[in-house]
């Protein structure tokens, strides 16, 4: 069924709130699998993104994620520790908020490459 990424997950954490422990865990594994595939990794988001699973809930999906900073001779140089929260928008259909230093001016680009991930449309 084609639906919006952040779609897939909150059903699939909804899903969760009301099955056994066996289901739980296909849950668990498919909403996972659908963030390695689809969220974003790499371009400075090099240890990739991950779901916090105990904290989300079908109306709040928090993620997080680090970002490898460069300096001006193209050297890595630190890194800033981040959260992308998303939350329904009775207007935009989401809103999402990153959290994190804004090292840079980075939060530009990740708003822009995050919302671009969680609203692709996939079939899962």
């Amino acid at each position: 069924m084609e639906a919006r990424l952040y779609q897939h997950i909150a059903r699939r954490l909804e899903a969760i709130q009301s099955c056994n422990d066996e289901w739980i865990d296909k849950h668990e594994q498919a909403i996972e699998s659908l963030v390695i595939g689809y969220m974003p990794h790499g371009s400075g988001i090099d240890n990739g993104t991950f779901i916090d699973i105990v904290n989300s809930t079908p109306n709040k999906l928090i993620f997080t994620f680090g970002y490898h900073h460069m300096n001006e001779n193209g050297y890595y140089d630190g890194w800033t520790e981040h959260k992308l929260i998303v939350t329904p928008s009775f207007a935009f259909g989401i809103d999402i908020r990153i959290t994190g230093r804004n090292r840079n001016d980075i939060k530009d680009y990740l708003y822009q490459t995050f919302e671009y991930a969680i609203n692709l449309v996939v079939d899962a």
